[in-house]
């Protein structure tokens, strides 16, 4: 996001949001009149049972998939209508995704997934480069540069699919379960980690998690029950 471009009160506002899917000659509805809004540099925790909506939300607020009513704006803009082109442009531009698995590019090195965001940008190889180095060192890794994810530990993957979320400074971080798949110490690095990086560049945090000692560390907490989102009191 350049200078010029004013961050938005709401990064991501959800108004009366339904999603089912067909199954067979049924329709099964996931999610029923769903209200929800993200400001800038806030962090919002959702938790539920397993099977209750949490990631098909996720889906929903990163323009990956479509409602079946309501709306959803991005940026102050709506998803309504817009091309799967003009949203991956918004996506790129906007938001940073990470989840339980890294989902790295295995032919490639740290450094270059890190850049390939910035690279989608059609930003030249040089400064991308340059500018996913300064993410490796904020996440720890400058040594590990040239490794690939298959020469990396669980825990160094998860920091480099970290970095590659927030290297073009999106405004909000959708994280799905990403301490998920992590041993208790690297999960709790992995969260100070981006709690500290969401404070210096004012990126909104959305985790969903079945941890509550990260909910916890959350300014606000969601619950998703019956297809329905509530703030905790």
């Amino acid at each position: 996001m350049s200078d010029s471009e004013a961050v938005p009160a709401s990064v991501i506002e959800a108004s009366a949001v339904c999603k089912a899917f067909r199954q067979g000659k049924l329709d099964i509805e996931v999610l029923r009149g769903v209200d929800f809004t993200v400001a800038a540099g806030e962090s919002h925790a959702i938790l539920g049972a397993s099977g209750t909506g949490k990631s098909t939300l996720m889906h929903l607020l990163g323009g990956l998939d479509h409602v079946s009513s309501g709306e959803i704006r991005i940026g102050g803009q709506s998803l309504a209508g817009l091309s799967e082109s003009q949203l991956g442009n918004l996506r790129n531009r906007r938001l940073g995704f990470i989840y339980q698995f890294h989902h790295l590019l295995p032919e490639f090195s740290a450094l270059e997934n890190i850049a390939m965001p910035l690279l989608v940008r059609r930003q030249d190889f040089a400064s991308a480069c340059a500018t996913a180095r300064d993410w490796l060192v904020s996440v720890g890794l400058e040594q590990r540069a040239q490794h690939k994810p298959g020469e990396l530990s669980g825990g160094e993957r998860q920091r480099v699919a970290l970095a590659r979320a927030l290297v073009t400074r999106p405004d909000c971080l959708l994280a799905d379960e990403p301490t998920g798949n992590l041993d208790q110490q690297t999960a709790t690095q992995m969260l100070e980690l981006m709690l500290d990086l969401n404070r210096k560049i004012d990126t909104a945090l959305v985790v969903v998690t079945h941890d509550l000692a990260i909910a916890s560390r959350m300014q606000h907490r969601w619950h998703m029950q019956d297809g329905l989102l509530t703030l905790e009191a």
